[in-house]
């Protein structure tokens, strides 16, 4: 799995969480991820119910999600629902607390000639706009969206997002190693304006052996 997928899905704000939707899920990784850490904790709290919902426009990546999530502990908490999340916005009928996307981040014009490449990784089949109003829509007063974004496309998604009625309330700057340019941004974003918050975190020290505080971030995820 990407560091991508890690970093959102071992970081993501699960708080008082018992709704998620996984934007542009592909096979699966960060909707189960977020399985995790909610079955382990929220689902102790009596009578909680955790749903955690994915929706993937590729139909093999929405295949491979789908026994993905059969095979896991938590089959009967997770759903694959195959179909454009502009499509599913308008029929879900349900509001998340929280939702999710390592979303395409390519917006040139040349689009690769692979379909799984050209979806997952341009915008053509999801703008920035789309996903900010999609999450507006789906978003419950006090849900968050979280997303993993290179440097310029995350600066046009927080300024894209108070037209939205969403603001960043969380930044996190993703360097490989210190010294390094911020090369993702984990973002935050809430209806709720009144708060900021900005970290840095490096994903590796010397000799490329992990920082404690990636180990720390994704202890759950890594084996040993």
């Amino acid at each position: 799995m990407g560091t991508d997928s890690v970093l959102l899905g071992a970081w993501a704000d699960i708080r008082d969480c018992t709704r998620v939707l996984d934007v542009g899920a592909g096979t699966g990784v960060v909707a189960l991820m977020l399985m995790q850490r909610l079955a382990e904790e929220i689902a102790p709290v009596a009578g909680v119910e955790i749903r955690v919902n994915g929706v993937e426009i590729h139909p093999p990546s929405a295949a491979c999600a789908r026994r993905n999530f059969e095979s896991s502990p938590w089959g009967h908490c997770l759903e694959i629902i195959e179909a454009p999340v502009q499509v599913y916005a308008q029929t879900c009928g349900a509001t998340f607390h929280l939702i999710v996307s390592n979303p395409p981040f390519f917006s040139e014009k040349i689009v690769s000639p692979d379909e799984t490449r050209r979806l997952g990784r341009h915008t053509a089949t999801l703008s920035p706009g789309d996903l900010l109003q999609i999450a507006n829509k789906l978003l419950s007063p006090r849900g968050r969206l979280c997303v993993i974004l290179p440097v310029p496309e995350g600066k046009q998604m927080c300024e894209k997002a108070v037209l939205s009625g969403l603001y960043c309330t969380e930044e996190v700057e993703i360097r490989t190693r210190a010294g390094k340019p911020v090369e993702r941004l984990l973002l935050r974003f809430e209806k709720d304006p009144y708060r900021f918050e900005r970290k840095t975190l490096n994903v590796y020290g010397e000799k490329r052996v992990y920082t404690p505080e990636f180990q720390e971030l994704t202890k759950a995820f890594y084996l040993k």
